[in-house]
């Protein structure tokens, strides 16, 4: 399983995978975690294998900033909660 890792084309399956996910329950929640597998697998296809708590650790780092980059694009425009004292129904 720790071999897998180590493979490009495992990081790109996960990256599409997760994307999927993101696809099927919105709220940009697993984009930023399918950014960071994407980029994992440029990391790995490019600089070649690293340990297996090398991989792991490059792809939480990655995987946060990614999540934190695109909180920060996809916000509201207002970026304030509304909040309603009367019922607009009646």
């Amino acid at each position: 399983m720790i071999d897998l890792l180590s493979h490009w084309w495992v990081w790109l399956c996960a990256a599409l995978a997760i994307a999927i996910l993101e696809l099927l329950m919105p709220g940009y929640i697993f984009l930023g975690i399918a950014v960071g597998a994407a980029v994992m697998a440029l990391l790995v296809a490019l600089l070649g294998p690293f340990a297996a708590p090398t991989l792991v650790a490059l792809f939480a780092g990655v995987s946060l900033v990614a999540w934190l980059a695109l909180r920060r694009l996809f916000r509201a425009p207002d970026d304030q909660t509304r909040y309603f004292d009367e019922d607009i129904n009646k």
